[in-house]
């Protein structure tokens, strides 16, 4: 077990937070007296701008020594504007003091702390400052506290000895209300253990200032806070990144397993300083052990979240800016080297999410508010000499969807190929973004599907109303494809993006806008104002609350109404009222219409974030408008949206029981009117366009030429031979050709009609009856009725039927009277045989598919095959069995007459 102890401060600006670590300093010796934050003099307060302003801006730490345990004091910002350099340094504390000023009590951004710590899981005690003031009531303030924070929080100034303390600690668990109940004594285990547990939340009364409690508050929270334990594997977790005055970049980390030591390797990089920071001075160690809070030196890509070791890396974080600002320079000012300074400040505040359009060179940041605004001006020019300014702040719109929706996305230039299915659904108010993979290996290797989530993580992806960043949705690979020859990872980065932004188009967006959580006090003689103000600006407003004489009103306000109303809650006030927001998070927006014609933005004019899908046609790449692209793809995951009763094809029906196939119906086709063509006919008309397309190209462009002889005369020759060469020089991968077109030519011209067996099935309404009894039954009357037809066509028939999912099957062939049956292997469907198999005999001979995939019906055709929809093919069988009724009622006619003949002449 270690005796390191890592704990941070926070609290809301001027609750005396900085004061109170001056204080801890002091009682534990490693100050000799107690600076001020208004003097200007405080330890932690180590920058010029933090001492001329008066606040926390930068994280910071001291180290001190007492009761036994060494102690590493984070002090944190207190300004709502950078909560997120605090939120960042609770993700290493092993627990965390919670200041709260007497006067003001628990106000929004006190409430925003307790969610923050309640996220990290962070034990908490609680200082309840400035108890010196007139008017502060201990008692009321602990039962404030309970009231608004929860009830496990107990008033611990009188020591856990005292009976009342001791039974309100023991309310906090079952198990140790028993035990006390019992008789048995709560000891100092029985409390670490609960604020380890954050069931319990000790709170202490004093004075920062005046030094009133400190002394007390300091050794029961190194009697009880939670004493870490660490593994001998190495880990860390980077929370902060900084640079010193000479410009080296250092890497804030607290290490949570093994040790750490100069000259330790990442990657390529290698650690060269090891400093333990207190105050602005730091001491180098060559080893650092579990449990400690450091800064490294020589790293040059970490990332604030990053981990290191066995931890793994976390960006993730609640608190966000809700303005992006357009950085204003003076005309000497080169755009792009005030760009990548910004960059430089966004790897110490991430938040910034600095962005730059290059065609006109416009800079963007995002802030919290006005305060940070003025730190970064002040930043830019005292460490890059930069002079800059801030445009007017637009808020930070986001967007979701209501409702799941099957997004696709097709990448398929010529030699390259992917397709991707997302399934997005929304999560909820907060959630964010999650990802992952729900598709089988059969269908989509591993090694792909990963590549589909690192690429659905790597970019904000935006959304289709105001092109904002989408927010609160599970973003679920479901099924996709690949190419064993043309597929490239990049293939995959393309059809990702456009699968979401292709659900998107589809899906019902919802535009949502940031919201805070506000609370405003005022004199009661100015609660109708303040009411009235609240309603005209779409906030809600809980009831009124009396607190020291004046009237308290919390609710949410949106982000975007609450404009300057500070300034005027102090004029209409007289200075005596205030309000302070903090970001609740984002909910539906209250004048989406407004926004959206505001921002003019069109998701098809989005180059730079497409929506249809790309195929290859006749060897070009083609592009498919998103809303035409689902009947392209070439996976059909069974998803419809609302409204859309297409059947499912019958590769996905089978996977449902028998029970369930009642509900398949045939894929239909999707021309407008019946055609009442024969498939004989409709052939022929297929073959007559393509030699009048072949007729408009040579008129165009002139006759096909014969690239492998240029001569009139019928003799071989070499290809690369000169004309001077002797004519009958052969070349024998010629002759092979040659040789092998002749001996097909000598066997005959053949044709081939390839039936999706199922597909075909169940495009009959009578063997779609009997498969709902017994599909062997049905499968054997449809290798009668196909046999039966095979014996009065010239094509040579092969049925296929799909068996991939027979665990360990094989292709298997069987011979049915005058017709071959296939049954598929293992994870290869119908589909996938029949596109393989009419690939290669297209190459020779004239291949026809029957099905009615009208997927597939578009492999087919650009494989060079013809298609033959389902309900041809069974058209094709009646006119087929009505030609053979007709021919056998003539034979049988002609011989009744011939027997009439032959009777007459013997009767004469």
């Amino acid at each position: 077990m270690s005796t390191i102890l890592n704990i941070g401060i926070l609290a809301h600006v001027d609750a005396g937070k900085t004061t109170l670590s001056e204080a801890l300093l002091f009682e534990a010796g490693t100050l000799r007296s107690i600076g001020r934050v208004d003097h200007g003099d405080a330890f932690l307060d180590t920058f010029d701008l933090e001492k001329e302003r008066g606040i926390t801006i930068f994280s910071k730490q001291a180290r001190l020594e007492a009761f036994g345990r060494k102690i590493t004091l984070m002090d944190t910002p207190g300004h709502v504007d950078f909560s997120p350099e605090t939120e960042r340094t609770l993700q290493v504390l092993d627990a965390a003091i919670l200041v709260i000023s007497a006067l003001d009590g628990v106000n929004a951004h006190v409430r925003t702390l307790w969610s923050l710590l309640d996220h990290y899981n962070v034990p908490t005690f609680i200082f309840v400052n400035k108890m010196d003031q007139p008017g502060s009531d201990m008692e009321q303030i602990a039962a404030h506290l309970c009231e608004t924070l929860g009830s496990s929080i107990v008033n611990m100034t009188s020591g856990a000895s005292d009976p009342s303390v001791s039974e309100s600690i023991a309310v906090c668990d079952d198990d140790l209300l028993d035990s006390y109940l019992n008789g048995n004594p709560i000891t100092d285990a029985d409390i670490t253990s609960l604020i380890s547990k954050r069931l319990l939340f000790p709170c202490y009364f004093g004075s920062a200032l005046k030094g009133d409690g400190v002394h007390e508050f300091l050794e029961n929270l190194c009697k009880y806070a939670p004493i870490g334990t660490y593994p001998e594997e190495f880990g860390a977790r980077i929370y902060k990144i900084s640079r010193d005055d000479d410009g080296t970049r250092l890497s804030f980390l607290k290490i949570t397993g093994g040790s750490l030591s100069i000259r330790d390797t990442f990657g390529e990089e290698k650690i060269s300083q090891i400093r333990l920071y207190s105050g602005s001075k730091f001491e180098q160690v060559q080893t650092a052990q579990a449990g400690t809070i450091c800064a490294i030196a020589g790293l040059s890509g970490t990332r604030a979240g990053d981990g290191l070791g066995f931890e793994a890396s976390n960006h993730e974080e609640l608190l966000e800016p809700i303005l992006n600002c357009r950085i204003l320079l003076p005309d000497d000012e080169d755009p792009y080297k005030v760009w990548q300074n910004l960059l430089i400040l966004q790897e110490e505040e991430p938040m910034l999410s600095v962005s730059r359009v290059e065609e006109t060179n416009d800079i963007y940041v995002r802030v919290m508010g006005q305060v940070q605004m003025e730190i970064l001006k002040r930043l830019m020019l005292e460490r890059f000499n930069m002079s800059i300014d801030f445009g007017p702040g637009r808020i930070i719109y986001k967007e979701t969807i209501a409702a799941p929706v099957e997004g696709v996305g097709h990448f398929e230039p010529l030699r390259h190929y992917a397709e991707v299915h997302l399934m997005l659904e929304p999560t909820g108010p907060g959630t964010g973004l999650t990802f992952e993979a729900n598709c089988p290996t059969d269908i989509l290797a591993r090694n792909w599907q990963r590549l589909v989530l690192t690429h659905l993580e790597e970019k904000k992806h935006k959304g289709v109303l105001t092109g904002s960043e989408i927010t609160d949705m599970k973003i679920t690979l479901i099924s996709g494809k690949a190419h064993l020859k043309h597929t490239e990872g990049g293939d995959f980065r393309k059809a990702t993006y456009r699968a979401v932004r292709q659900g998107l188009m589809m899906a019902d967006s919802v535009l949502l806008e940031p919201v805070y959580r506000y609370e405003l006090i005022v004199p009661q003689d100015n609660v109708g104002r303040a009411m009235t103000d609240l309603s005209q600006m779409n906030a809600s407003v809980s009831a009124p609350e009396i607190e020291n004489g004046k009237t308290v009103l919390r609710g949410t306000i949106p982000a975007a109404c609450l404009g300057s109303y500070a300034e005027d809650v102090r004029s209409y006030t007289s200075g005596e009222g205030s309000i302070s927001c903090v970001l609740k998070g984002y909910a539906p927006c209250h004048n989406s219409e407004e926004v959206i014609a505001e921002r003019m933005y069109d998701p098809e004019l989005d180059t730079h974030n497409p929506c249809g899908s790309v195929f290859c046609s006749h060897g070009v790449g083609t592009v498919i408008p998103w809303n035409e692209v689902r009947s392209y793809m070439h996976i059909d995951t069974g998803w419809r949206p609302e409204g859309d009763d297409t059947p499912l094809p019958s590769d996905i029906a089978m996977e449902y029981d028998m029970d369930s196939l009642t509900a398949f119906k045939a894929r239909t086709s999707s021309d407008p009117g019946p055609d009442t063509r024969s498939f004989s006919e409709k052939e022929r008309d297929y073959r007559a366009g393509q030699d009048e397309l072949m007729a408009i190209f040579e008129k165009t462009y002139g006759p096909i030429k014969n690239r492998s002889n240029n001569n009139n005369d019928d003799s071989p020759r070499t290809y690369g031979v000169p004309e001077d060469k002797p004519k009958g020089i052969s070349d024998p991968k010629y002759d092979e050709k040659r040789d092998a077109k002749a001996q097909r030519k000598a066997e005959g011209y053949k044709e081939y009609l390839l039936i999706d067996g199922y597909n075909v099935l169940f495009a009959s309404s009578d063997l779609k009856a009997l498969a709902e009894r017994d599909i062997n039954a049905a499968r054997d009357k449809l290798m009668d009725i196909v046999s039966n037809f095979q014996g009065y066509r010239r094509e040579i028939m092969i049925l296929v039927f799909d068996a991939y999912k027979v665990h360990g099957g094989t292709e298997k062939v069987l011979r049915y009277h005058n017709l071959d049956v296939i049954y598929t292997k293992e994870a290869e469907t119908a589909d996938q045989y029949i596109e393989r198999t009419s690939h290669e005999l297209s190459k020779n001979y004239k291949v026809t598919v029957a099905t009615s995939d009208g997927i597939e019906q578009v492999i087919i055709l650009g494989a060079g095959g013809i298609r033959m929809p389902a309900k041809e093919f069974w058209d094709e069988v009646r006119n087929t069995e009505n030609q053979i009724r007709e021919q056998h009622l003539e034979v049988s006619d002609s011989k009744l007459h011939n027997y009439v003949i032959k009777d007459t002449d013997l009767q004469n």
